[in-house]
């Protein structure tokens, strides 16, 4: 059996995940199980597209908050939360602290696109 070999790694949003399940189907032109059963699940949960992900991603670096690192970018544009306490909940799980007002226009600009996608 093969070792693959990592060259680097770096986290990816759900959107993108999905793209990249995309063209490995059209590249294999099927699944394996696994694959099968996250292309499912996020064709249930994954309603942005590519390009609205992208412009989110952009939006939240450019409010530049210090502490508010990659990971808990794509968290945050995978769940899309809808009020700073569910925020508060998504980060809780992290060693990261930002204040009220940070978390204030992380939510603004997320409830735009989750207005925006309806």
């Amino acid at each position: 059996m093969a070792k693959p070999e990592i060259i680097k790694e770096h986290p990816i949003n759900m959107v993108e995940l999905k793209e990249e399940l995309e063209l490995i189907k059209k590249r294999d032109k099927e699944l394996g199980v696994i694959s099968a059963k996250t292309d499912e699940y996020l064709h249930q949960f994954v309603s942005l597209s590519l390009k609205q992900a992208q412009e989110l991603e952009k939006k939240l670096r450019d409010l530049k908050i210090s502490r508010l690192k990659d990971e808990f970018i794509i968290k945050i544009i995978d769940t899309m939360p809808a009020t700073v306490d569910g925020l508060k909940t998504l980060l809780q799980g992290y060693v990261v602290s930002i204040n009220q007002d940070d978390m204030k226009k992380v939510v603004g600009i997320v409830n735009e696109f989750a207005s925006a996608k309806k």
